[in-house]
C-alpha cells in the first residue's frame, strides 16, 4: 500500500491561474506540478498546483510575489 506523504496544495478560481502558476514555477526552478484538487478541498476551476513542504518554504517569498491570484493555499496528506 502506498503511504500518504504532506504536500502543499494552492488552488485557484480560473484555469488560466493555474496555468499562469505553472508556467511561472518552471521559470522559477520550483518544482511542483498541477494536480486535480483533493476530494477534501473545493475549488472554482478544479486544478491545484502540488509542491513539497520543503520546496514551499524555500519559494514562499518569490510565490507571494508573483501576483498569481491563488484561491487558497493548504497542507494536505496524499
Amino acid at each position: 500500500m502506498r503511504q500518504k506523504r504532506e504536500y502543499r496544495i494552492f488552488t485557484f478560481h480560473t484555469t488560466a491561474a493555474a496555468m499562469e502558476m505553472e508556467a511561472f514555477c518552471r521559470e522559477q526552478g520550483i518544482r511542483g506540478r498541477l494536480v486535480p484538487v483533493p476530494r477534501e478541498l473545493s475549488a472554482g476551476c478544479g486544478i491545484a498546483w502540488r509542491m513539497e513542504p520543503a520546496e514551499y518554504e524555500r519559494f514562499q517569498g518569490v510565490i507571494a510575489e508573483s501576483q498569481i491570484e491563488i484561491e487558497q493555499s493548504c497542507v494536505v496528506m496524499n
